[in-house]
């Protein structure tokens, strides 16, 4: 295959950049350069920042209706072309094909939702606040925003940006090193939408780009999604710049079997939830907390089913778990288990090293489960990869108590037949999210999306009616009007009818 050197977009066109430094693009199962992915110049980055302020003002003033149609389009272009939107994902991430679709699935949902603007946008009006004074609150957009999608939904969390041009500002997409060819697709399928130039831009490079669009004057605000660590030093860096911040950060989440949890028809769910696209997501689940009347069975079935994952390439048929996104992830999860061993944890299944046929240079690890205690890494702290842990608890109480200690609260979740037993837990967990009898209950688009804690920095969600809150400022307009309403004088309100 040959390598594919990307370009910027930058007011409408594809250009190349004129940096001397690229980073290689890798096909994780093989290990081998699919594309260069080039460090954008500070006169790049000047280019498409000026690119989306100079269209901001015209595509404000586009009326909703036209920017709707847009999106009408866009989604029927994402529809038509998502199996090779899939194959892009799955070569530059490693996630199985059936995976890349379901993520294109739900990025679909978030263009219909964004697709519904005219009403989203809508503001309030009340009359006779006072004597002959109006009140209303419209909403406005602010002006270019920077996108900085992670690499494990390249296409999922790009789409983003719909909300913000939907809602009237411009974009500048700074994808992820790792993963930048499907948010190129992207973009590149909006511009046969009619995009205007500079409404939508694409500056490639690395983290030190990404900080450098957020404090440039012209910018107004961030939506960001990645490690906790990044999280909190975008948000930092954008309020003290006078920016808006929405910063998803990372997770570190449990799961609780109660003693009736129905194990027959919870299984396929909770490994699944454990090690679909190969645990790189924020919404798997890292620790297992079964109380201990049916802490075994629990442990014995998730083994089982754990080891009937096929590994390989993605593309492949037949294949249900792919490599990791890249070399150095693959040792950070080595590392993680060589120091659970070392501080006490329990190896029950041990995935390293698997023997992959065909793919003797790719990056990857098969589920690996540890019996580990709090106060681990492995245990406290986002694996993110195949690498989960197991723990015994006496009851609900000190599953909810272990949760709640965690230092994350994106996301839990309790597998039980117990309506009361459900509904105490959905109230005492002290998370963003919660799932009963879900092992991923990620929110569907018309629903916002967020942790608690270190998981969410910011106080508006992605998605939904928060995106919109979040891509817009609600002006506030107070009215008196002193002409009469007829020539010769004030009319009393009862003549008037």
């Amino acid at each position: 295959m040959a390598v594919q050197v990307l370009k910027n977009f930058i007011n409408g066109e594809w250009v190349e950049s004129k940096t001397e430094k690229y980073l290689e693009i890798k096909d994780p199962a093989l290990d081998e350069t699919v594309a260069l992915n080039p460090m954008s110049t500070p006169e790049e980055l000047e280019a498409v920042v000026k690119a989306a302020k100079d269209a901001f003002w015209s595509w404000r003033l586009t009326p909703p209706p036209r920017r709707q149609k847009m999106l009408f389009k866009f989604h029927e272009k994402l529809n038509d072309n998502a199996g090779e939107i899939a194959r892009i994902i799955s070569l530059e991430h490693g996630k199985t094909i059936s995976e890349a679709k379901s993520e294109i699935v739900r990025g679909l949902e978030y263009v219909e939702h964004a697709a519904a603007i005219c009403e989203l946008l809508k503001g309030a009006y009340s009359e006779d606040v006072g004597p002959g004074v109006d009140t209303m609150y419209i909403r406005e957009p602010l002006g270019p925003f920077v996108m900085l999608p992670p690499f494990n939904f390249p296409a999922m969390i790009s789409l983003y940006f719909v909300w913000a041009i939907a809602s009237g500002n411009t974009a500048i997409i700074k994808p992820s090193r790792l993963c930048p060819m499907t948010a190129i697709k992207l973009v590149e399928l909006l511009e046969e939408c009619g995009l205007p130039k500079g409404v939508v831009n694409v500056l490639n490079g690395t983290g030190e780009l990404g900080n450098a669009l957020i404090v440039h004057p012209d910018t107004v605000g961030v939506t960001f999604v990645g490690s906790s660590r990044v999280a909190e030093i975008v948000y930092k860096t954008a309020v003290n710049n006078g920016k808006r911040a929405q910063c998803q950060g990372g997770a570190n989440n449990f799961a609780v079997v109660a003693r009736d949890a129905n194990l027959d028809a919870i299984m396929d769910n909770l490994v699944n939830s454990c090690f679909g696209h190969s645990s790189q997501r924020c919404f798997a689940v890292s620790n297992i907390l079964a109380v201990e009347e049916v802490y075994d069975e629990v442990k014995e079935r998730f083994i089982a089913q754990a080891k009937k994952f096929v590994l390989g390439r993605g593309a492949d048929p037949g294949v249900t778990m792919g490599p990791v996104v890249s070399r150095d992830s693959l040792n950070q999860m080595l590392d993680a288990c060589d120091s659970a061993i070392k501080a006490g944890a329990k190896m029950i299944l041990d995935g390293r090293n698997p023997e992959v046929e065909k793919y003797p240079n790719g990056y990857f690890i098969a589920p690996t489960v540890l019996e580990a205690e709090p106060g681990m890494y492995v245990f406290d702290e986002e694996v993110f990869g195949p690498v989960r842990c197991f723990k015994k608890v006496k009851n609900l109480t000190e599953a909810v108590n272990v949760i709640n200690q965690s230092t994350y609260g994106h996301t839990a979740v309790i597998y039980t037949e117990n309506g009361s037993w459900a509904r105490e837990f959905i109230r005492r967990v002290d998370t963003g999210q919660v799932g009963v009898n879900v092992g991923t209950p990620a929110p569907i688009a018309f629903y916002p999306v967020g942790g608690r804690k270190t998981a969410m920095y910011g106080d508006i969600r992605g998605r939904a009616s928060d995106c919109v809150d979040f891509y817009t400022d609600k002006k506030v307009v107070t009215m008196r009007w002193h002409t009469p309403f007829e020539e010769g004088g004030e009319v009393k309100a009862e003549k008037l009818f």
